[in-house]
């Protein structure tokens, strides 16, 4: 294992974020504090308790989880991406690290950065609302197994892309409007059933609800299950990744 390659790789991916600390931290902590504000004062107003919480603090989880899936997909696709765009990709695949230092390396630095955004949007909600976290411990290793999951694919996106409106096309027309149905703003036991059979298709279903039972020990969905599917996506993005580079897919021409 080429420690140092990685080591250089994550720290240049991380120093980037420090950069552009508006863009990278600023801007998402401030979009949260707004939600709050509209949903916590419009909507909570109207439902004052989902599952024995208050409606805003049970938005806390859903929120944290807005940001973390489209912070993991936007950093790791732009950290690929843009050696592609610049052609300093042909230094990275001709440099002395395998295919799986590259991907430690961006994939690691995207999945810290949500991490931190992560925890800054839970410090953030506490000044907002009371919060209490039933399980510490679970809700750690849904937020870093998140963040690497789709930090993976953000990294697959990346190399997918081939302009910066792909770029944007899955996390705004897909990923996010996944989290707004997935009961991050409302438990699915609240729909019809019909519509509650329908959105057990939508996987971000057993992210939120797994997180959210980390907080209140509450879930729409079994925790067993909730790591189970993110597990199973993570297994997907790891072997799409080990075709990309078998192949060459979009890296070599």
């Amino acid at each position: 294992m080429n420690i140092p390659g990685i080591r250089a790789i994550y720290t240049f991916e991380m120093a980037r974020t420090f950069r552009t600390l508006l863009q990278s931290i600023v801007s998402p902590v401030v979009s949260t504090a707004l939600y709050f504000v509209v949903f916590g004062s419009a909507i909570g107003s109207r439902i004052p308790e989902v599952g024995g919480v208050s409606y805003g603090a049970f938005i806390v989880p859903g929120l944290i989880m807005l940001s973390l899936l489209t912070q993991s997909v936007t950093n790791a696709s732009f950290g690929i991406y843009f050696p592609k765009f610049t052609g300093t990709i042909y230094e990275l695949l001709s440099a002395p690290v395998s295919p799986l230092e590259v991907v430690v390396s961006y994939v690691g630095a995207a999945a810290t950065k949500s991490v931190m955004l992560g925890l800054i949007i839970l410090a953030t909600a506490a000044a907002f609302v009371p919060l209490k976290i039933l399980h510490p411990g679970f809700m750690l290793l849904f937020l870093v197994l998140t963040a690497v999951t789709f930090s993976m694919l953000g990294f697959i996106i990346g190399i997918w892309a081939d302009g910066f409106e792909k770029l944007q096309f899955i996390p705004t027309l897909i990923i996010t409007p996944l989290t707004f149905l997935g009961g991050s703003f409302y438990s699915i036991d609240m729909l019809p059933s019909f519509w509650q059979k329908v959105t057990l298709f939508n996987p971000v279903v057993y992210l939120v609800s797994g997180f959210r039972w980390s907080f209140y020990g509450h879930s729409d969905v079994g925790v067993a299950l909730s790591l189970a599917m993110t597990s199973v996506f993570l297994l997907v993005f790891v072997g799409t990744v080990v075709w990309i580079f078998r192949t060459g897919y979009r890296l070599k021409n």
